[in-house]
C-alpha cells in the first residue's frame, strides 16, 4: 500500500519516535501493538478558544472518503482551515515541530465539532488500497502514517476517543494532544489504530486533527477525509 520504501519508512519512524519522546510532559500509552502518545496542555486557551470560533464560524457537513449505507456513521460537521492564515500557520508549525515530521507531509489541519448525539463510529485513518479513492492519494502524499489530534475543550459527558481492540479510551481535556501512527514498524497500516469519537451526551465537544503522509502532501489538495 506504501509507495515508499519499506526500510525508509522503518527508519523514519524510529526518527520520529526518539522526537517526539525527548519533550518533556510526553506520556507513552504503555502498549505494544501501537505507537500513542499523549502530552496535556500542549495548546494554551487563547489557542483552544481561536480554532473553536473558527470551527462554529466555517463548519460543514463531515464527509467520508468512501460511501456507506449507515447514516450515523459520522454525523459531526467539519472545518477546513486556511495555512495562509497566520494564526492558523503558527499552529501548525507548533504541531509540526512537536511531531519531527517534514511540514510539506503535512495536511493542513481539520477542526470537528460533535453536538449531543454525534458521533464517529470506529475507523482507521490510514488508507485502504482496494479502494478507488486511492488511486489520486498516492500521488497526492500516498499513505497517511502519523495523526495528530488536539481537544479544543473539556466535553462534559461522553465523547471520549476510543481505541476499541486496545480498550483504551481518552477523555476531552482542554489543550491536550493525543498522536498515534497509522502503520506498523513495517510500514503496513496497523489493525490497532482503529478508533472512533463516542456519542457526546452533555456539552459539545471541538478537536482538531492534522494528519501527515509518507511523501510530500500535494498542496491545495482537500483533507482526503474527514
Amino acid at each position: 500500500m506504501s509507495v515508499t520504501d519499506k526500510a525508509i519508512l522503518a527508519e523514519r519512524n524510529r526518527e520520529i519516535i526518539a522526537h517526539i519522546e525527548s519533550h518533556s510532559g510526553i506520556q507513552r500509552v504503555p502498549t505494544r501493538n501501537i505507537d500513542i502518545y499523549q502530552c496535556r496542555d500542549f495548546l494554551n486557551d487563547e489557542e483552544c478558544e481561536l480554532l473553536v470560533q473558527k470551527i462554529d464560524r466555517d463548519a460543514r457537513p463531515s464527509t467520508l472518503l468512501s460511501s456507506t449505507d449507515d447514516t450515523e456513521f459520522r454525523t459531526s460537521s467539519s472545518t477546513d482551515f486556511n495555512r495562509q492564515e497566520p494564526a492558523i500557520d503558527k499552529i501548525e508549525e507548533k504541531i509540526t515541530r512537536f511531531m519531527g515530521i517534514a511540514k510539506e507531509n503535512g495536511e493542513t489541519i481539520q477542526g470537528q465539532r460533535y453536538e449531543v448525539g454525534q458521533q464517529f463510529k470506529p475507523h482507521n485513518d490510514w488508507f485502504y488500497d482496494n479502494q478507488e479513492y486511492w488511486k489520486a492519494e498516492k500521488h497526492n502524499g500516498g499513505q497517511r502514517t502519523w495523526t495528530a489530534m488536539v481537544f479544543l475543550n473539556d466535553t462534559q459527558v461522553g465523547g471520549a476517543t476510543r481505541f476499541k481492540r486496545l480498550g483504551k479510551m481518552f477523555h476531552a481535556e482542554k489543550g491536550k494532544l493525543l498522536c498515534w501512527n497509522n502503520l506498523t514498524h513495517e510500514g503496513e497500516p496497523n489493525e490497532w489504530s482503529l478508533h472512533q469519537g463516542m456519542k457526546v451526551r452533555k456539552g459539545v465537544k471541538y478537536i482538531i486533527t492534522k494528519w501527515f503522509r509518507e511523501l510530500p502532501w500535494v498542496q491545495g489538495a482537500q483533507p482526503s477525509r474527514y
